[in-house]
């Protein structure tokens, strides 16, 4: 044997080990949930900077009384918190707009909410929306307090294509940081109905490897 078939022997050698052990770290993660795929955001709602305004935890909240529904012509509330990370200069928001509602109503506000320097503006319903408003504003500033209160705001008369699972955009205009617009989605609600049929694999659905 020539010292040319020696190495072209190793190097077949090395290659088939390399593929074997490619084979085999693939066979072994099939089915597996990895660390950093499993790792969400404590929060609900999406996300939307402009200026110095950063909006986070925009969503719509699933109905929880009868006061609420998010049926075709219903009233929703509308949740999120929106960061001032300007240090001098106070902005304020003057409305919300969206082609997927009749109206978007700011309780007890005139003019607009304020929005101090360094601070935030939370809306939605208490509970919750309160430990989610802090959480983003935490993602956002690395500050865990929230406003202690919570803003109202509504969508009234909703249109058909504001469903859980989907999204629609909506615009906030603020005074200084002008237009931003953030895909809103829609709570899924605390419960959503599993169906099974004779292709689920099962009650479990488990993934061998």
């Amino acid at each position: 044997m020539t010292a040319l078939d020696k190495s072209t022997r190793r190097v077949a050698t090395a290659v088939a080990l390399a593929a074997g052990a490619a084979l085999t770290l693939s066979a072994c993660s099939a089915g597996q949930i990895t660390q950093t795929s499993s790792q969400v955001a404590a929060v609900n709602g999406n996300k939307a900077d402009g200026g110095s305004i950063a909006l986070r935890n925009v969503h719509v909240v699933y109905p929880n009384s009868e006061a609420y529904s998010i049926e075709p012509g219903g009233t929703a509330v509308l949740a999120f918190t929106a960061i001032n990370n300007n240090e001098y200069i106070a902005d304020r928001l003057l409305g919300i707009s969206t082609d997927f509602a009749e109206a978007v109503t700011i309780a007890d506000t005139t003019g607009g909410p304020e929005i101090e320097p360094q601070s935030a503006l939370a809306a939605g319903l208490p509970a919750q929306d309160a430990a989610q408003s802090a959480e983003a504003e935490a993602q956002a500033t690395g500050s865990s307090t929230a406003p202690a209160d919570l803003l109202l705001v509504t969508l009234d008369g909703l249109s058909e294509g504001v469903r859980p699972g989907l999204t629609f955009p909506a615009t906030f205009t603020f005074e200084n940081a002008g237009d931003i617009t953030v895909p809103v989605p829609v709570d899924a609600g605390p419960e959503t109905e599993r169906h099974i049929s004779d292709k689920s694999g099962g009650e479990s659905g488990a993934v061998g490897h």
